[in-house]
């Protein structure tokens, strides 16, 4: 299995992992999202039951979890929390109904960038701050 990190930013820039080419979650018939297609879930390996932290400059970092079921759940520095759906959507992760809504915004996608656990990546968030993403072993 080829391991594959994608960076999103929200807030801070969060991550997931992917070696798929186009799979896509689809809707059910509520409207919401359903889990993530089983060739991207099998694909993602490297990122359930780890975390991506997310450090800012000044400090401040956020911490990402993803699910192999779609759900995402991001924990800010000042103890803020968000959840949402996360998708493959060709070379982007994106996350859906993200709650409470931050800065106006309730999805957010960014482009696959290659990583493993232990390593390390630059992003930027909504905002253009800039923040450096880590893979890390556990929760």
């Amino acid at each position: 299995m080829r391991e594959i990190i994608c960076a999103v930013s929200l807030g801070a820039s969060l991550a997931a992992t992917s070696a798929v080419a186009n799979p896509t979650a689809s809707n059910g018939p509520t409207g919401r999202a359903t889990a993530p297609a089983d060739a991207a879930v099998s694909e993602l390996g490297p990122v359930f039951g780890n975390t991506v932290v997310s450090r800012y400059p000044d400090g401040g970092w956020v911490k990402h979890w993803f699910e192999r079921d779609g759900d995402y759940t991001a924990e800010f520095s000042d103890g803020r929390r968000l959840t949402a759906r996360w998708r493959i959507e060709g070379e982007r992760v994106c996350l859906n109904g993200i709650r409470p809504a931050f800065m106006m915004i309730s999805r957010f996608c960014s482009a696959i960038v290659e990583a493993r656990v232990g390593q390390s990546w630059p992003s930027r968030d909504p905002l253009g701050r800039r923040v450096q993403n880590t893979l890390v072993s556990g929760r």
